[in-house]
């Protein structure tokens, strides 16, 4: 490994983990062997303008479109898997199916996935672990997060145990997403990688690594973090967000803590005071805006 790596610079800074997920409900999986190029949907040579097609339905509905493969492998044909998700807490639900023709994709109705709504598809009950490996897209990616995918490819994860293109927070990796919850995690190892697939597993959340849920916003992201680290809370519904209201740099965060009751977080948004090079391709350095927990109210029941 030579050159300026991006994930070195991150740990070596000490950048704070929670708050930091994609703001993302509904995710669209589709299995492509690759290569995948810089940009997944655009340089992938999806057949028959596929890409175009996706990048523009799913930038229309806000649907997450994910390229996917299996750890160390290059199936050059047969069915192709596609699974949708929607992260939404305890309503969050997966579902897939295979297809004969990359082209039948076109028929799926991200209106609906964007929307919450099912597309129709095999209901499953059991997570989904998708590790970023898009070298192409950043060399961290390949580097920390193909050691991790083929760690849980090689154990009793490896069912659950996908590649995906670029999910965002390139700093963080190796990143690995859980779905359907949208948990996303970072900085791993494949020793911690095979310790967030076993709390996954038995319906947990693993408190070192973890970055936050896809489906709230960083402030509300930050807030959930905060409470479960100080209460060491693992359950996956330990914490519940129940309101977010933001009055500019301040966000206060209505949380439904189990065993706790209801408590107010109030979270600032703190600008970065210096410029770094946050991925490894950067043309420029940029700040690093920060979500920091600066109060947590308890709530009577008659304020609940």
């Amino acid at each position: 490994m030579t050159g300026f790596r991006c994930a070195a610079a991150s740990r070596e800074r000490g950048d704070e983990l929670a708050g930091t997920a994609s703001t993302v409900r509904s995710f669209l999986l589709l299995e492509h062997a690759g290569p995948w190029g810089v940009d997944a949907l655009r340089d992938a040579r999806l057949p028959g303008g596929l890409g175009d097609h996706l990048r523009e339905e799913a930038r229309r509905h806000r649907v997450r479109v994910l390229l996917v493969r299996r750890p160390g492998r290059r199936a050059a044909s047969g069915p192709v898997r596609v699974v949708a998700a929607r992260a939404a807490g305890p309503g969050s639900w997966l579902e897939s199916a295979s297809l004969d023709d990359l082209a039948d994709v076109r028929a799926l109705d991200l209106a609906a996935l964007g929307a919450g709504r099912t597309l129709g598809l095999d209901r499953s009950t059991a997570p989904l672990l998708a590790v970023c490996t898009h070298g192409r897209h950043d060399a961290c990616c390949a580097e920390l997060g193909r050691p991790v995918a083929l760690a849980l490819a090689d154990g009793p994860h490896a069912d659950a145990t996908w590649e995906t293109s670029h999910v965002g927070g390139d700093r963080f990796a190796g990143n690995l997403v859980v779905l359907p919850r949208g948990l996303y995690y970072g900085g791993l190892d494949p020793d911690s990688a095979r310790a967030v697939a076993d709390a996954t597993a038995a319906g947990e959340v693993l408190l070192e690594h973890f970055r936050g849920r896809s489906d709230l916003p960083m402030p509300a992201q930050a807030a959930d973090v905060a409470l479960r680290r100080e209460h060491r809370l693992t359950g996956l519904d330990d914490v519940q967000v129940r309101g977010v209201r933001a009055d500019g740099d301040l966000t206060t965060v209505r949380c439904e803590v189990r065993g706790l009751g209801a408590r107010d977080v109030v979270v600032r948004r703190v600008p970065g005071a210096d410029a770094h090079q946050l991925t490894c391709s950067a043309s420029r350095a940029s700040t690093i805006p920060r979500h920091e927990v600066v109060e947590v109210r308890e709530v009577s029941p008659a304020g609940s």
